[in-house]
């Protein structure tokens, strides 16, 4: 027996653009309740800011892009797996911890490959400029 989903009603196109909405909610959901997100958002501002500024190559840009991408979803999957634990136990447990630990340490490492790529990019373009 096949259990319909929710999201497995409708044609084709009904059921992508209701997909796209949901995808599109938990962009807001994070932007509007993770203050990490703005500060991402901030950092994806002022590194596209700069590449523009130096003329970075397509290379670079590359690197900086794949790393918005990367922090960015990194910080949802934080935000979903977070609530997804909160959804189970209110109750403080050392699992849940670690669930809600880990979740965020890999935002944490990736934000840190991002910022020392960006370092490595844009180090050369600010010592002509000095």
């Amino acid at each position: 027996m096949k259990v319909l989903r929710n999201k497995d009603t409708g044609n084709f196109f009904i059921r992508y653009l209701k997909s796209f909405c949901h995808a599109i909610n938990g962009i807001v959901y994070t932007v509007i309740h993770e203050h990490n997100m703005i500060l991402i958002l901030l950092a994806i501002l002022v590194t596209t800011f700069f590449g523009f500024y130096f003329e970075i190559k397509t290379y670079e840009w590359l690197f900086c892009i794949a790393s918005f991408g990367a922090v960015s979803a990194s910080e949802m999957m934080n935000t979903a797996i977070e609530a997804a634990v909160d959804l189970e136990t209110s109750k403080m447990h050392p699992l849940a911890k670690i669930a809600k630990d880990t979740a965020s340490s890999a935002t944490l490492i990736l934000s840190i490959t991002a910022f020392i790529g960006a370092i490595l990019i844009f180090t050369p373009y600010i010592q002509e400029i000095i």
